[in-house]
Protein backbone atom coordinates (compact mmCIF):
# COMPACT_ATOMS: atom_id res chain seq x y z
CA UNK A 1 0.00 0.00 0.00
CA UNK A 2 1.16 3.29 -0.87
CA UNK A 3 1.72 4.97 2.62
CA UNK A 4 2.55 8.09 2.17
CA UNK A 5 0.01 9.02 -1.10
CA UNK A 6 -3.12 7.57 1.38
CA UNK A 7 -2.20 10.04 4.13
CA UNK A 8 -2.05 13.09 1.39
CA UNK A 9 -5.48 11.63 0.46
CA UNK A 10 -7.29 10.63 3.64
CA UNK A 11 -5.78 14.71 4.33
CA UNK A 12 -7.97 16.12 1.86
CA UNK A 13 -10.70 13.93 2.84
CA UNK A 14 -10.57 15.62 6.35
CA UNK A 15 -10.31 19.07 5.41
CA UNK A 16 -13.60 18.62 3.47
CA UNK A 17 -15.32 16.96 6.97
CA UNK A 18 -13.83 19.76 9.22
CA UNK A 19 -15.07 22.46 6.71
CA UNK A 20 -18.54 20.65 6.59
CA UNK A 21 -18.83 20.71 10.50
CA UNK A 22 -16.84 23.58 11.59
CA UNK A 23 -19.19 25.70 10.41
CA UNK A 24 -22.63 24.34 12.57
CA UNK A 25 -21.20 24.84 16.19
CA UNK A 26 -20.43 28.64 14.95
CA UNK A 27 -23.78 29.03 13.04
CA UNK A 28 -26.27 30.67 15.83
CA UNK A 29 -22.66 33.32 17.03
CA UNK A 30 -22.45 33.85 13.33
CA UNK A 31 -26.30 34.59 12.42
CA UNK A 32 -26.42 36.65 15.37
CA UNK A 33 -23.49 38.99 14.24
CA UNK A 34 -24.82 39.43 10.85
CA UNK A 35 -28.04 39.61 11.56
CA UNK A 36 -29.14 36.01 9.77
CA UNK A 37 -32.52 35.24 10.43
CA UNK A 38 -33.19 31.48 11.46
CA UNK A 39 -34.27 30.56 8.52
CA UNK A 40 -31.89 32.27 6.09
CA UNK A 41 -28.83 30.72 8.05
CA UNK A 42 -29.26 27.46 6.60
CA UNK A 43 -27.75 29.18 3.06
CA UNK A 44 -24.49 29.52 4.53
CA UNK A 45 -25.04 25.27 5.00
CA UNK A 46 -26.75 25.26 1.63
CA UNK A 47 -24.53 27.34 -0.52
CA UNK A 48 -21.48 25.53 0.21
CA UNK A 49 -23.14 22.47 -0.50
CA UNK A 50 -24.81 23.78 -3.65
CA UNK A 51 -21.57 25.10 -5.44
CA UNK A 52 -20.07 21.17 -4.16
CA UNK A 53 -22.69 19.19 -5.26
CA UNK A 54 -23.62 21.43 -8.76
CA UNK A 55 -19.94 21.46 -9.91
CA UNK A 56 -19.00 17.81 -8.58
CA UNK A 57 -19.99 16.87 -12.63
CA UNK A 58 -17.45 19.04 -13.89
CA UNK A 59 -14.93 18.62 -10.74
CA UNK A 60 -15.12 14.84 -12.48
CA UNK A 61 -14.48 15.60 -15.64
CA UNK A 62 -11.78 17.41 -14.71
CA UNK A 63 -9.76 14.44 -12.76
CA UNK A 64 -10.52 12.22 -15.63
CA UNK A 65 -8.89 14.96 -18.49
CA UNK A 66 -6.25 16.79 -16.54
CA UNK A 67 -3.11 16.47 -14.28
CA UNK A 68 -4.57 14.78 -11.16
CA UNK A 69 -2.21 16.65 -9.01
CA UNK A 70 -3.20 19.61 -10.64
CA UNK A 71 -6.61 19.43 -9.81
CA UNK A 72 -5.98 18.36 -6.21
CA UNK A 73 -3.72 21.64 -5.83
CA UNK A 74 -6.49 24.13 -7.57
CA UNK A 75 -9.04 22.53 -5.39
CA UNK A 76 -6.77 23.11 -2.13
CA UNK A 77 -6.32 26.93 -3.11
CA UNK A 78 -9.62 27.35 -3.73
CA UNK A 79 -10.25 26.11 -0.06
CA UNK A 80 -7.75 28.49 1.51
CA UNK A 81 -9.08 31.44 -0.13
CA UNK A 82 -12.87 30.75 0.33
CA UNK A 83 -11.72 29.75 3.62
CA UNK A 84 -9.82 33.47 4.24
CA UNK A 85 -12.35 35.33 2.25
CA UNK A 86 -15.14 34.02 4.85
CA UNK A 87 -13.28 35.31 7.72
CA UNK A 88 -13.04 38.65 6.32
CA UNK A 89 -16.21 38.57 5.16
CA UNK A 90 -18.31 42.00 7.00
CA UNK A 91 -21.89 41.23 5.11
CA UNK A 92 -24.24 37.97 4.44
CA UNK A 93 -23.91 38.28 0.80
CA UNK A 94 -20.10 37.99 1.46
CA UNK A 95 -20.03 35.26 3.20
CA UNK A 96 -22.48 32.96 1.32
CA UNK A 97 -19.74 34.13 -1.61
CA UNK A 98 -17.03 32.83 0.42
CA UNK A 99 -18.98 29.71 1.20
CA UNK A 100 -19.18 29.16 -2.56
CA UNK A 101 -15.94 29.32 -3.40
CA UNK A 102 -15.01 26.85 -0.77
CA UNK A 103 -17.87 24.77 -2.11
CA UNK A 104 -16.10 24.83 -5.73
CA UNK A 105 -12.52 23.70 -4.11
CA UNK A 106 -14.86 20.91 -2.60
CA UNK A 107 -16.13 20.08 -5.80
CA UNK A 108 -13.08 19.58 -7.63
CA UNK A 109 -11.03 18.04 -4.37
CA UNK A 110 -13.57 15.15 -3.39
CA UNK A 111 -13.71 13.47 -7.02
CA UNK A 112 -9.96 13.67 -8.03
CA UNK A 113 -8.75 12.40 -4.64
CA UNK A 114 -11.58 9.36 -4.66
CA UNK A 115 -10.39 8.73 -8.49
CA UNK A 116 -6.68 9.03 -7.19
CA UNK A 117 -7.86 6.06 -4.46
CA UNK A 118 -9.79 4.01 -7.08
CA UNK A 119 -7.04 4.49 -9.76
CA UNK A 120 -4.22 3.28 -7.70
CA UNK A 121 -5.54 0.18 -5.40
CA UNK A 122 -7.00 -2.24 -7.83
CA UNK A 123 -10.84 -3.36 -7.27
CA UNK A 124 -11.77 -5.38 -4.01
CA UNK A 125 -9.55 -6.22 -0.85
CA UNK A 126 -6.99 -3.24 -1.25
CA UNK A 127 -9.80 -0.88 -2.72
CA UNK A 128 -11.91 -1.55 0.41
CA UNK A 129 -8.98 -0.71 2.57
CA UNK A 130 -8.34 2.33 0.81
CA UNK A 131 -11.48 3.79 1.46
CA UNK A 132 -12.31 2.58 4.82
CA UNK A 133 -9.39 4.41 5.65
CA UNK A 134 -10.62 7.64 3.90
CA UNK A 135 -13.94 7.48 5.34
CA UNK A 136 -12.12 6.88 8.40
CA UNK A 137 -10.54 10.61 7.90
CA UNK A 138 -13.74 11.81 6.63
CA UNK A 139 -15.37 10.62 10.37
CA UNK A 140 -12.70 11.79 12.44
CA UNK A 141 -12.51 15.40 10.89
CA UNK A 142 -16.68 15.59 11.92
CA UNK A 143 -15.02 14.87 15.41
CA UNK A 144 -12.33 17.28 15.02
CA UNK A 145 -14.35 20.18 13.37
CA UNK A 146 -16.67 20.06 15.92
CA UNK A 147 -14.69 20.36 18.88
CA UNK A 148 -12.51 22.76 16.89
CA UNK A 149 -15.35 24.73 15.99
CA UNK A 150 -16.39 24.89 19.85
CA UNK A 151 -13.48 25.72 21.32
CA UNK A 152 -12.54 28.68 18.43
CA UNK A 153 -15.89 30.21 18.47
CA UNK A 154 -15.88 30.58 22.42
CA UNK A 155 -12.14 31.67 22.67
CA UNK A 156 -11.81 33.55 18.60
CA UNK A 157 -14.81 34.36 17.61
CA UNK A 158 -16.77 32.82 14.84
CA UNK A 159 -14.18 33.84 12.05
CA UNK A 160 -11.47 31.93 13.11
CA UNK A 161 -13.54 28.51 12.33
CA UNK A 162 -12.68 29.96 8.67
CA UNK A 163 -9.50 30.71 9.18
CA UNK A 164 -8.31 27.50 10.49
CA UNK A 165 -8.88 26.08 7.28
CA UNK A 166 -6.36 28.40 5.49
CA UNK A 167 -2.77 26.68 7.02
CA UNK A 168 -4.48 23.04 7.13
CA UNK A 169 -5.29 23.44 3.30
CA UNK A 170 -2.16 25.22 2.33
CA UNK A 171 -0.17 22.72 4.86
CA UNK A 172 -1.62 19.46 3.01
CA UNK A 173 -0.80 20.79 -0.81
CA UNK A 174 3.10 21.52 0.02
CA UNK A 175 2.85 17.68 1.64
CA UNK A 176 1.45 16.47 -1.75
CA UNK A 177 3.84 17.90 -4.16
CA UNK A 178 6.09 15.60 -2.86
CA UNK A 179 3.81 12.58 -1.89
CA UNK A 180 1.94 12.48 -5.23
CA UNK A 181 3.50 12.24 -8.49
CA UNK A 182 2.03 14.22 -11.29
CA UNK A 183 0.03 12.47 -14.63
CA UNK A 184 -0.80 13.28 -17.84
CA UNK A 185 -4.27 12.91 -19.06
CA UNK A 186 -6.18 9.43 -20.23
CA UNK A 187 -4.97 9.26 -23.75
CA UNK A 188 -8.23 7.38 -24.54
CA UNK A 189 -10.95 9.58 -22.96
CA UNK A 190 -9.04 12.64 -24.30
CA UNK A 191 -7.27 13.15 -27.57
CA UNK A 192 -4.40 15.59 -27.92
CA UNK A 193 -5.36 19.18 -26.68
CA UNK A 194 -8.66 17.85 -26.20
CA UNK A 195 -8.17 18.81 -22.21
CA UNK A 196 -8.02 22.60 -23.55
CA UNK A 197 -11.32 21.78 -25.51
CA UNK A 198 -14.42 23.70 -23.73
CA UNK A 199 -16.57 20.89 -25.79
CA UNK A 200 -15.01 18.34 -23.25
CA UNK A 201 -15.74 19.57 -20.44
CA UNK A 202 -19.71 19.95 -21.30
CA UNK A 203 -20.39 23.08 -20.40
CA UNK A 204 -24.27 23.31 -21.01
CA UNK A 205 -24.46 20.15 -18.81
CA UNK A 206 -22.39 21.60 -16.15
CA UNK A 207 -24.61 24.51 -15.90
CA UNK A 208 -28.29 23.08 -16.44
CA UNK A 209 -26.89 20.53 -13.45
CA UNK A 210 -26.40 23.44 -10.94
CA UNK A 211 -29.00 25.95 -11.79
CA UNK A 212 -31.37 22.78 -11.35
CA UNK A 213 -30.38 21.76 -8.04
CA UNK A 214 -29.90 25.30 -7.09
CA UNK A 215 -33.41 26.10 -8.09
CA UNK A 216 -34.75 23.29 -6.30
CA UNK A 217 -33.08 23.72 -3.21
CA UNK A 218 -34.21 27.31 -3.15
CA UNK A 219 -37.82 26.05 -3.51
CA UNK A 220 -37.66 23.92 -0.64
CA UNK A 221 -35.38 26.76 1.46
CA UNK A 222 -38.23 29.86 0.62
CA UNK A 223 -40.92 28.15 0.72
CA UNK A 224 -42.05 27.97 3.93
CA UNK A 225 -41.20 32.03 4.30
CA UNK A 226 -42.49 33.09 1.01
CA UNK A 227 -45.47 30.13 0.79
CA UNK A 228 -45.76 26.71 -0.94
CA UNK A 229 -48.21 28.19 -3.58
CA UNK A 230 -46.38 32.03 -3.81
CA UNK A 231 -44.95 32.97 -7.40
CA UNK A 232 -41.29 32.95 -6.27
CA UNK A 233 -41.09 29.21 -4.90
CA UNK A 234 -43.70 28.07 -7.84
CA UNK A 235 -41.31 29.49 -10.43
CA UNK A 236 -38.12 28.06 -8.64
CA UNK A 237 -40.04 24.38 -9.00
CA UNK A 238 -40.69 25.18 -12.77
CA UNK A 239 -36.86 26.31 -13.06
CA UNK A 240 -35.88 23.59 -10.98
CA UNK A 241 -37.93 20.77 -13.37
CA UNK A 242 -36.97 22.35 -17.28
CA UNK A 243 -33.07 22.67 -15.85
CA UNK A 244 -33.04 18.66 -14.76
CA UNK A 245 -34.93 18.15 -17.86
CA UNK A 246 -32.90 19.93 -20.84
CA UNK A 247 -29.75 18.74 -18.82
CA UNK A 248 -30.79 15.18 -19.28
CA UNK A 249 -31.63 15.90 -23.13
CA UNK A 250 -28.51 17.52 -23.52
CA UNK A 251 -26.39 14.68 -21.87
CA UNK A 252 -27.95 12.02 -24.06
CA UNK A 253 -27.10 14.10 -27.42
CA UNK A 254 -23.50 15.86 -26.32
CA UNK A 255 -20.54 14.19 -27.85
CA UNK A 256 -18.58 14.28 -24.20
CA UNK A 257 -21.46 14.34 -22.00
CA UNK A 258 -20.51 15.69 -18.49
CA UNK A 259 -22.37 12.46 -16.92
CA UNK A 260 -22.75 9.92 -19.72
CA UNK A 261 -25.91 8.07 -19.16
CA UNK A 262 -24.63 4.77 -20.43
CA UNK A 263 -22.91 4.63 -17.34
CA UNK A 264 -25.81 3.74 -15.31
CA UNK A 265 -25.96 0.73 -16.95
CA UNK A 266 -23.56 -0.13 -14.40
CA UNK A 267 -26.14 -0.96 -11.76
CA UNK A 268 -23.74 -0.68 -8.67
CA UNK A 269 -23.16 2.78 -9.42
CA UNK A 270 -26.83 3.86 -9.72
CA UNK A 271 -27.13 1.65 -6.54
CA UNK A 272 -24.22 3.89 -4.57
CA UNK A 273 -25.57 7.23 -6.55
CA UNK A 274 -28.87 6.46 -4.60
CA UNK A 275 -27.50 5.56 -1.46
CA UNK A 276 -25.41 8.38 -0.94
CA UNK A 277 -28.38 10.81 -1.49
CA UNK A 278 -30.50 9.48 0.66
CA UNK A 279 -27.59 8.83 3.10
CA UNK A 280 -26.86 12.52 3.23
CA UNK A 281 -30.60 13.70 2.92
CA UNK A 282 -31.50 11.57 6.28
CA UNK A 283 -27.80 11.58 8.48
CA UNK A 284 -26.77 15.04 7.37
CA UNK A 285 -29.46 17.14 8.86
CA UNK A 286 -28.63 15.91 12.37
CA UNK A 287 -25.84 18.20 12.30
CA UNK A 288 -27.84 21.12 12.33
CA UNK A 289 -30.91 19.42 13.99
CA UNK A 290 -28.78 18.76 17.21
CA UNK A 291 -26.99 22.19 17.43
CA UNK A 292 -30.49 23.81 17.53
CA UNK A 293 -31.63 21.29 20.24
CA UNK A 294 -28.55 21.69 22.43
CA UNK A 295 -27.86 25.93 21.53
CA UNK A 296 -31.22 27.37 21.07
CA UNK A 297 -33.19 24.89 23.34
CA UNK A 298 -30.90 24.13 26.17
CA UNK A 299 -28.50 27.06 25.71
CA UNK A 300 -25.25 25.11 25.34
CA UNK A 301 -22.40 27.41 25.20
CA UNK A 302 -20.55 26.98 21.43
CA UNK A 303 -18.08 24.53 23.47
CA UNK A 304 -20.58 22.84 25.56
CA UNK A 305 -21.97 22.24 21.97
CA UNK A 306 -18.56 21.35 20.45
CA UNK A 307 -17.92 18.51 22.91
CA UNK A 308 -21.27 17.43 22.87
CA UNK A 309 -20.75 16.67 18.80
CA UNK A 310 -17.69 14.07 19.76
CA UNK A 311 -19.21 11.31 20.97
CA UNK A 312 -21.24 11.43 17.33
CA UNK A 313 -18.23 12.20 14.91
CA UNK A 314 -16.18 9.34 17.39
CA UNK A 315 -19.18 6.67 16.58
CA UNK A 316 -18.81 7.54 12.85
CA UNK A 317 -15.19 6.93 13.10
CA UNK A 318 -15.70 3.67 14.58
CA UNK A 319 -18.85 2.78 11.83
CA UNK A 320 -16.12 3.09 9.11
CA UNK A 321 -14.30 0.76 10.28
CA UNK A 322 -17.10 -1.42 11.03
CA UNK A 323 -18.03 -0.74 7.55
CA UNK A 324 -14.57 -2.25 6.28
CA UNK A 325 -15.22 -5.41 7.97
CA UNK A 326 -18.37 -6.33 7.24
CA UNK A 327 -18.26 -5.16 3.99
CA UNK A 328 -15.34 -8.39 3.66
CA UNK A 329 -17.91 -10.64 5.50
CA UNK A 330 -20.86 -9.71 4.17
CA UNK A 331 -20.86 -8.07 1.10
CA UNK A 332 -21.31 -4.06 0.81
CA UNK A 333 -24.99 -3.94 -0.14
CA UNK A 334 -25.71 -5.94 2.92
CA UNK A 335 -23.42 -3.71 5.02
CA UNK A 336 -25.20 -0.24 3.88
CA UNK A 337 -28.65 -1.94 4.93
CA UNK A 338 -27.70 -2.58 8.60
CA UNK A 339 -26.02 0.76 9.24
CA UNK A 340 -28.86 2.43 7.14
CA UNK A 341 -31.32 0.23 9.61
CA UNK A 342 -29.40 1.51 12.23
CA UNK A 343 -29.84 5.14 11.45
CA UNK A 344 -33.27 4.97 10.79
CA UNK A 345 -34.10 2.93 14.29
CA UNK A 346 -32.07 6.02 15.50
CA UNK A 347 -33.66 8.90 14.12
CA UNK A 348 -37.18 7.28 14.98
CA UNK A 349 -36.24 6.97 18.68
CA UNK A 350 -35.25 10.48 18.65
CA UNK A 351 -38.48 11.46 17.00
CA UNK A 352 -40.71 9.59 19.51
CA UNK A 353 -38.60 10.55 22.57
CA UNK A 354 -36.61 13.67 22.26
CA UNK A 355 -37.90 16.29 24.79
CA UNK A 356 -37.27 19.63 25.62
CA UNK A 357 -36.77 19.07 29.24
CA UNK A 358 -34.34 16.08 29.09
CA UNK A 359 -30.96 15.82 30.15
CA UNK A 360 -28.25 15.38 26.84
CA UNK A 361 -27.25 12.59 28.14
CA UNK A 362 -30.33 10.73 28.71
CA UNK A 363 -31.93 10.29 25.26
CA UNK A 364 -29.98 12.20 22.83
CA UNK A 365 -26.27 10.64 23.77
CA UNK A 366 -26.98 7.32 23.46
CA UNK A 367 -29.33 7.49 20.43
CA UNK A 368 -26.43 9.66 18.50
CA UNK A 369 -23.99 7.05 19.29
CA UNK A 370 -26.53 4.74 17.29
CA UNK A 371 -26.79 7.08 15.01
CA UNK A 372 -22.98 7.59 14.18
CA UNK A 373 -22.44 3.70 13.90
CA UNK A 374 -25.27 3.22 11.09
CA UNK A 375 -24.12 6.47 9.41
CA UNK A 376 -20.35 5.17 9.12
CA UNK A 377 -21.15 1.62 8.56
CA UNK A 378 -23.40 2.63 5.59
CA UNK A 379 -20.77 5.75 4.17
CA UNK A 380 -17.92 2.98 3.94
CA UNK A 381 -20.23 0.46 2.22
CA UNK A 382 -21.75 2.99 -0.30
CA UNK A 383 -18.60 3.72 -1.83
CA UNK A 384 -17.11 0.52 -2.45
CA UNK A 385 -20.44 0.19 -4.12
CA UNK A 386 -20.85 3.13 -6.51
CA UNK A 387 -16.49 2.20 -7.58
CA UNK A 388 -17.21 -1.32 -8.35
CA UNK A 389 -17.13 -2.22 -11.97
CA UNK A 390 -16.19 1.14 -13.43
CA UNK A 391 -13.26 1.96 -15.87
CA UNK A 392 -10.46 3.38 -14.11
CA UNK A 393 -10.40 6.46 -17.38
CA UNK A 394 -14.00 6.61 -15.76
CA UNK A 395 -13.65 7.08 -11.93
CA UNK A 396 -13.48 10.39 -12.02
CA UNK A 397 -17.08 10.67 -13.30
CA UNK A 398 -18.19 7.81 -11.45
CA UNK A 399 -17.37 9.43 -8.11
CA UNK A 400 -18.66 13.11 -9.26
CA UNK A 401 -21.85 11.14 -9.97
CA UNK A 402 -21.66 9.81 -6.49
CA UNK A 403 -21.05 12.79 -5.01
CA UNK A 404 -22.92 14.94 -6.53
CA UNK A 405 -26.05 12.71 -5.73
CA UNK A 406 -24.80 13.14 -2.25
CA UNK A 407 -24.35 17.05 -1.94
CA UNK A 408 -27.70 17.73 -3.74
CA UNK A 409 -28.95 15.01 -1.67
CA UNK A 410 -27.88 16.63 1.58
CA UNK A 411 -28.99 20.29 0.44
CA UNK A 412 -32.60 18.64 -0.29
CA UNK A 413 -32.65 16.98 2.73
CA UNK A 414 -31.88 19.36 4.84
CA UNK A 415 -33.89 21.98 3.53
CA UNK A 416 -37.14 19.22 4.23
CA UNK A 417 -36.05 18.97 7.50
CA UNK A 418 -35.86 22.63 8.33
CA UNK A 419 -39.24 22.86 6.28
CA UNK A 420 -40.80 20.18 8.27
CA UNK A 421 -39.96 22.12 11.93
CA UNK A 422 -40.51 25.13 10.73
CA UNK A 423 -44.27 24.06 10.30
CA UNK A 424 -44.41 23.26 13.38
CA UNK A 425 -42.45 26.38 15.13
CA UNK A 426 -43.53 28.93 12.99
CA UNK A 427 -44.16 31.94 15.00
CA UNK A 428 -43.79 30.53 18.07
CA UNK A 429 -42.56 32.57 21.14
CA UNK A 430 -42.26 32.94 24.81
CA UNK A 431 -42.71 30.12 27.75
CA UNK A 432 -43.92 27.75 25.26
CA UNK A 433 -40.95 27.93 22.72
CA UNK A 434 -38.85 25.77 23.87
CA UNK A 435 -41.02 22.59 24.02
CA UNK A 436 -42.67 24.04 20.33
CA UNK A 437 -39.50 23.85 19.01
CA UNK A 438 -38.58 20.46 20.24
CA UNK A 439 -41.89 19.14 18.72
CA UNK A 440 -40.37 20.44 15.39
CA UNK A 441 -37.26 18.57 15.58
CA UNK A 442 -38.93 15.01 16.61
CA UNK A 443 -40.92 15.55 13.63
CA UNK A 444 -38.22 16.77 11.85
CA UNK A 445 -36.27 13.79 12.99
CA UNK A 446 -39.22 11.36 11.90
CA UNK A 447 -39.12 12.51 8.15
CA UNK A 448 -34.92 11.52 8.75
CA UNK A 449 -36.06 8.23 9.83
CA UNK A 450 -38.41 7.90 6.78
CA UNK A 451 -35.75 8.80 3.96
CA UNK A 452 -32.71 6.36 6.02
CA UNK A 453 -35.57 3.76 5.77
CA UNK A 454 -35.70 4.22 2.19
CA UNK A 455 -32.22 3.63 1.75
CA UNK A 456 -32.48 0.74 3.77
CA UNK A 457 -35.29 -0.47 1.25
CA UNK A 458 -33.14 0.22 -2.03
CA UNK A 459 -29.80 -1.88 -0.47
CA UNK A 460 -31.97 -4.12 0.48
CA UNK A 461 -33.19 -5.16 -2.83
CA UNK A 462 -29.72 -4.21 -4.20
CA UNK A 463 -28.26 -7.39 -2.20
CA UNK A 464 -31.15 -9.58 -3.74
CA UNK A 465 -29.20 -9.49 -6.85
CA UNK A 466 -27.35 -12.74 -7.95
CA UNK A 467 -24.53 -14.11 -6.42
CA UNK A 468 -21.88 -12.74 -8.49
CA UNK A 469 -22.56 -9.22 -8.09
CA UNK A 470 -23.15 -9.09 -4.65
CA UNK A 471 -19.81 -7.09 -3.46
CA UNK A 472 -17.87 -9.27 -1.62
CA UNK A 473 -13.60 -8.82 -1.23
CA UNK A 474 -11.93 -11.99 -2.21
CA UNK A 475 -9.80 -11.44 1.31
CA UNK A 476 -8.67 -9.09 4.00
CA UNK A 477 -6.20 -6.62 2.48
CA UNK A 478 -2.16 -7.03 3.52
CA UNK A 479 -0.07 -4.06 3.32
CA UNK A 480 2.49 -4.31 0.66
CA UNK A 481 6.29 -4.64 1.72
CA UNK A 482 8.19 -0.79 2.28
CA UNK A 483 8.70 0.15 -1.90
CA UNK A 484 7.07 -1.95 -3.39
CA UNK A 485 5.18 0.06 -6.10
CA UNK A 486 1.25 1.00 -6.06
CA UNK A 487 -0.83 -1.28 -8.32
CA UNK A 488 -2.79 0.47 -11.31
CA UNK A 489 -6.59 -0.38 -11.89
CA UNK A 490 -7.23 -2.34 -14.59
CA UNK A 491 -7.56 -0.43 -17.63
CA UNK A 492 -5.69 2.59 -16.20
CA UNK A 493 -3.09 3.74 -19.13
CA UNK A 494 0.45 4.53 -18.64
CA UNK A 495 0.09 8.23 -16.98
CA UNK A 496 -1.94 6.57 -14.70
CA UNK A 497 0.72 3.87 -13.27
CA UNK A 498 2.54 7.09 -11.81
CA UNK A 499 -0.61 8.54 -10.34
CA UNK A 500 0.52 8.34 -7.00
CA UNK A 501 3.92 6.89 -6.47
CA UNK A 502 5.27 8.04 -3.41
CA UNK A 503 8.66 9.91 -3.65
Amino acid sequence: MNTLALIVLAANQLIIAIDYNIVYVALPSLASDLHFTSASVQWVVSAYALAFGGFLLLGGRAADLLARRAVLLTALGLYAAGSLLGGLAPSQPLLIAARVVQGLGGALLFPVTLALINAIFPEGAARNRALTVWSGAGAAGGAIGALLGGLLTSSLGWRSTFFVVVPFALAVGLLALPALADTRKHTRTSPRGASRAWSQYDIPGSATATLGSLSLVFALVEGPQQGWSSPVTLTAFVIAALSLALFLRIEARAAHPLMPLTMFRNRNLTTGALLTGVHFAGFGGQFFLVTTWLQGVHGFTAVQAGLAFVPLSLAIVVGTSLGGRLVARIGAQRTAFTGLIAGTAAMGALALLLRADQAYVMVLLPLSLLSGLGMGTAWTAQWVIASTGVPAEQQGVASGVASTSQQVGGSIGLAVLIAVSAAVTHGVAGPVQAEVVTTGLRWAFASAALLLAGGAVIALLASRRPVGSTLVPAAIPVPAPAGTPAPVAAGADEGDAGSVTAR
